[in-house]
């Protein structure tokens, strides 16, 4: 279970991530935006390394940036555990999944809602972890898009099938109606913004979405 820190209170960024720890979160979710590859901004490699240190949880870091291929360097000195960048962007593939492994981080690949599955099916040899985007990226608090569900399921599919080592991550709309949909599908990681980081109760929809262990070693 993966909470996402663009949903959590930045004004009390310490206590908050002390709180989702403490509420049973396996991982932290870092969603790095750049105004280009969508429209809005959030944070950098500086904020990341600030969460380094109030965490020693594993830093998923999702670079939804037209050129993660810049910037992996910076995240790696971060502290982050993980980078996924987008097919849909400009970086070149190879290259930028090549040089985060040579990091010694997990690496990942994403893919919008409107993004046919067969665009990352080449790297899948490649890649530690695959993000399905479940709502299209760069706002918070949209609604959940069911053509995720089909896209988990296929690729959880041919990770049996073909013996691939990739884990499933999904983001966008999760909730307690989602989430096991997605779980069911074959997820081993979701993503939850506001629906978990703006409740009291985290802890109980953590368990809820939880449904039993996550392998937290993902890390991206």
């Amino acid at each position: 279970m993966a909470p996402s820190l663009l949903s959590a209170d930045f004004a009390r960024l310490a206590d908050d991530v002390g709180d989702l720890e403490r509420a049973g979160a396996d991982l932290l979710h870092l969603d790095v935006m750049d105004g280009h590859f969508v429209p809005n901004i959030s944070f950098g490699p500086m904020i990341c390394g600030f969460v380094r240190r109030l965490s020693d949880k594993p830093l998923d870091t999702h670079l939804m940036i037209s050129r993660a291929d810049r910037y992996v360097d910076a995240f790696a000195r971060a502290g982050v555990d993980g980078l996924t960048i987008h097919v849909e962007s400009e970086a070149p593939v190879a290259e930028t999944l090549g040089r985060i492994g040579e990091l010694g981080l997990k690496r990942g690949l994403s893919l919008n809602p409107g993004t046919a599955l067969d665009k990352v099916l080449p790297w899948l040899d490649r890649v530690d972890l695959v993000l399905v985007m479940s709502v299209q990226p760069g706002f918070g608090g949209q609604k959940f898009d069911p053509v995720a569900v089909d896209k988990i399921a296929e690729l959880a599919r041919r990770r049996h099938e073909e013996g691939f080592g990739y884990l499933i991550n999904v983001d966008g709309g999760i909730n307690a109606e989602t989430g096991p949909r997605c779980r069911e599908a074959g997820a081993d990681i979701l993503v939850s913004g506001s629906w978990l980081c703006g409740a009291d109760d985290r802890a109980d929809r953590i368990a809820l979405l939880r449904g039993g262990p996550i392998d937290a070693a993902a890390g991206g």
